[in-house]
């Protein structure tokens, strides 16, 4: 009995609207929002007060309310004369009362008997969300099985969720996108725009407003496939890594492509997982010659934390070019599929593979993150293989032969627990310039989330907030400097590292310029018991006021023999002749100009 009440709620609700008679003129009963094609004339839903026609003691079955209501209405209705033929439904349950149609008469007699609480016209409905003329591959996911019904009907549109398109780029401007697409990442250096096409179908099944599973999702586009559709595992991951960085939650992401069995790929997806994003994957159109292959053989389709799709066709066969086996968890539509192309913002294209039936699961994942925002990528993959219509692909050397389903993922249970959070990251680069240090702390991260603030202590006492932040220290030093990082959880990362400040020596007495050496050469020889250098100089200054020049014979660091040289202005140059009877080792030079500064220079003997 409540699983039927259910149900018969249900219907009540799609049934009318509940809008109450609270005045005489029957205008006055229409709902504010409805238009005259929104109202069935003649036609309304009456309600008793409570009590007042269901009169048994107790608990009673729905067949036994609906018997009573039906009887005390048709003596109600016989009193002003209504035909038992205009009634309708009679509710027992969700309410008490009955639908009949009634002319002017009859409405004013049953609006002032004192049984009845409110009156309110019959209005229109639709099915929620239901798109005619659909196209065959988001016909079929609505229904259990076949034929199809021309219709889509979907719950829940994608709202509040986003969807990572790894692939070829997007065409932005697509009437498709309504201006949902937006730039993420391109492994070309370029702005993620298609130039291809496949990514822009992809996001079509995915997100699109005709050819869409989930019609509001925000969609990002991931570009790693060139315009000629072909990349490296390089490029591919660098747009996985990109994803695992960025994610802004609740994600899914879709990836249509595939290559040879690559486990840094398979770990790349691993990594996406534990970030918190569900990944679905291609399971891939066949071997190098085409021919339909075991999945397990190919990457990413094997990896253990994807969710792999196999490819049907209209009558629930696996496609002959989809591969197979026990990496592949679900099967949808993939042939013949119609989406959103690149070559304008209106153009469509009709394409097969397996690259068209994962994202009719991206999106389906969508769908099921807008109710369940805080499912981990388990408890998606977990709800998707659930929801499937089980054992009804054909051809499929598959165990997992199921099919995508779209309107059964439990909705209105509990919502999953949210994931225990990860602490971030703090990580922060420095550069110097004298006494100030320049911090970038962009390089800090958080896996489950976001970092909300960036916390400074510079090591002098001195404290800074900020992503980017300079600080000057007042002297020359070593500082321990530390970054508190803190996400949109509370939990907090810390970093510290050693950061080394110096400053320029100030400039000598009078703030002037030291003199300069121009010429400096030394020529020795030997004379009887002498050891001679003559040494030829040339020195200047640029603020003209030369003092002294010093010569110094010398051995290690005594002086066998000095000579002081009076000069002055900006400019002067000599030979001089030293000599010792002890053998030296080298020759200096010393300038003093006018304010005290000196320059010297030394040449070995």
């Amino acid at each position: 009995m409540r699983n039927y009440l259910k149900l018969f709620a249900g219907f009540l609700f799609l049934g009318g609207l509940a809008v109450a008679f609270n005045g005489c003129q029957k205008d006055l009963a229409t709902d504010p929002g409805a238009t005259e094609s929104d109202i069935v004339r003649g036609q309304y839903i009456v309600v008793y007060h409570d009590g007042v026609q269901l009169k048994s003691e107790g608990v009673i079955t729905y067949e036994e309310g609906i018997s009573q209501m039906r009887t005390a209405t048709l003596d109600l209705l016989r009193e002003y004369k209504v035909p038992e033929k205009n009634l309708g439904y009679v509710y027992s349950f969700a309410l008490e009362g009955f639908s009949a149609e009634l002319d002017d008469d009859a409405f004013i007699a049953l609006r002032n008997d004192p049984r009845v609480k409110y009156i309110e016209p019959v209005y229109k409905v639709k099915a929620f969300g239901s798109q005619s003329n659909a196209t065959w591959g988001i016909d079929r996911v609505d229904q259990r099985a076949l034929p199809l019904n021309q219709t889509y009907t979907y719950e829940s549109t994608g709202t509040g969720v986003r969807a990572y398109i790894i692939d070829t780029g997007i065409n932005y401007g697509h009437v498709e996108f309504g201006g949902r697409a937006v730039f993420g990442f391109d492994a070309f250096g370029g702005n993620g725009q298609d130039g291809n096409g496949h990514g822009t179908h992809v996001a079509g099944t995915v997100g699109g407003a005709i050819y869409g599973i989930a019609k509001n999702v925000q969609l990002v586009a991931v570009r790693v496939l060139d315009n000629s559709g072909s990349g490296t595992t390089t490029g591919v991951i660098a747009g996985m890594d990109w994803v695992a960085a960025h994610r802004i939650k609740p994600a899914v992401a879709n990836m249509s492509l595939g290559g040879g069995a690559s486990q840094a790929t398979d770990d790349a997806v691993g990594r996406m997982y534990d970030a918190g994003v569900p990944v679905i994957v291609a399971a891939g159109n066949g071997n190098w010659i085409g021919r339909e292959d075991d999945a397990c053989k190919y990457s990413p389709a094997r990896a253990p934390k994807a969710y792999t799709i196999g490819a049907t066709v209209s009558t629930d066969a696996k496609a002959s070019y989809s591969n197979y086996g026990n990496c592949v968890d679900l099967f949808a539509p993939g042939s013949s599929i119609t989406s959103a192309w690149y070559t304008s913002n209106t153009a469509t294209n009709t394409i097969s593979g397996t690259s068209m039936a994962t994202p009719h699961v991206a999106g389906a994942a969508a769908l099921y993150l807008q109710t369940n925002p805080t499912a981990t990528p388990q408890q998606v993959y977990d709800a998707l293989t659930n929801a499937s219509t089980k054992g009804i692909v054909t051809s499929s050397k598959t165990t997992n032969n199921h099919l995508l389903y779209t309107l059964d993922f439990g909705g209105g249970g509990e919502e999953p627990p949210p994931a225990e959070n990860i602490a971030p990251t703090a990580s922060f680069t420095v550069t110097t310039n004298e006494l100030t240090a320049s911090f970038n702390a962009g390089s800090s991260s958080d896996s489950d989330g976001s970092i909300v603030s960036y916390a400074w202590d510079f090591g002098d006492g001195a404290p800074g907030s900020g992503v980017n932040i300079a600080h000057t220290y007042s002297s020359a030093g070593t500082y321990a400097v530390k970054l508190t990082v803190t996400d949109d959880d509370g939990a907090t990362g810390i970093k510290t590292q050693n950061v080394t400040v110096s400053a320029t020596e100030p400039p000598p007495p009078g703030g002037e310029n030291p003199p300069l050496i121009d010429t400096f050469n030394v020529t020795k020889s030997n004379a009887g018991p002498w050891r001679k250098a003559n040494v030829s100089w040339a020195v200047s200054d640029p603020d003209s006021d030369l003092s002294l020049v010093r010569l110094e014979l010398l051995n290690g660091t005594t002086v066998l023999q000095g000579v002081d040289l009076s000069v002055s202005g900006g400019s002067a140059s000599g030979s001089t002749e030293l000599k010792s009877r002890t053998q030296p080792t080298a020759v200096k030079i010393i300038v003093t100009d006018g304010q005290g500064n000196q320059t010297t220079d030394t040449r070995t003997y």
